[in-house]
């Protein structure tokens, strides 16, 4: 467990000097620097190193050390680099690219949720849903979102692909980062809320243009709070 917790310190400690650019794209790294920097052993600073390589952010060569790749070779569907850029000066910039991104996938699952959710993936999402309002009256911020991030996984658990379905660490990262960076006003919209109760209705009832118009009206929604919000 220890050594599990060093592990993640040190990663997301490189990960977001390479994100800032504090670690700029053509940058070397050691095996020994890491060691000494971050006073871990090497099994701890090769594991980290690891991932990186498997995120699309570093290469190692014998010889050379690790390099530092360009945003470019990142893996930017990975909660993990999300929540590094989302953690970063880039963060309203990320929100945003992340919410056109939504407008392509959600509308679509919610549509395909009317047409497939089970009656239990309908009920929950009803649950959810209500859970959200009475949380979002009560300005209890970390339930909202607790419920908020459920939601949308059932909604894209029940589009019945799992290729949208994977996309529901995306979404959650999304959902914390406006919540956790002061991007949420103290009690959340009410239009915002109302609009997951019609979702669930419109799943509820077999609806996929409700269902469609519904969640891109909550992308919509999001994406000019967060916009607002970088205007600020």
């Amino acid at each position: 467990m220890a050594r599990r917790a060093l592990h993640d310190d040190v990663l997301d400690a490189l990960g977001r000097r390479i994100v800032e650019g504090t670690l700029a794209p053509g940058a070397v790294l050691t095996l020994d620097g890491v060691d000494t920097t971050y006073d871990v052993s090497r099994s701890v600073s090769r594991e980290a190193v690891r991932v990186l390589e498997a995120l699309g952010m570093v290469a190692s060569r014998r010889r050379v050390g690790v390099t530092v790749l360009p945003r470019r070779s990142w893996n930017v569907f990975d909660p993990r680099v999300i929540r590094w850029r989302l953690d970063s000066a880039d963060r309203v910039e990320q929100l945003r690219t992340l919410g056109e991104l939504r407008g392509g996938f959600e509308p679509v699952a919610a549509g395909f949720a009317a047409e497939r959710a089970t009656p239990d993936q309908a009920a929950r999402l009803t649950t959810l849903a209500s859970d959200m309002v009475a949380h979002g009256r009560a300005g209890d911020l970390e339930a909202f979102l607790e419920a908020d991030i459920a939601f949308h996984a059932t909604l894209l658990e029940a589009s019945g692909n799992e290729m949208i379905a994977a996309l529901g660490g995306l979404v959650a990262e999304v959902l914390a980062g406006r919540t956790h960076h002061d991007l949420m006003p103290d009690h959340p919209k009410q239009e915002a809320v109302d609009l997951h109760v019609r979702v669930a209705a419109a799943v509820r009832a077999g609806d996929p243009g409700a269902a469609r118009t519904a969640m891109q009206a909550i992308i919509d929604e999001a994406t000019e709070a967060v916009t607002e919000a970088g205007d600020a």
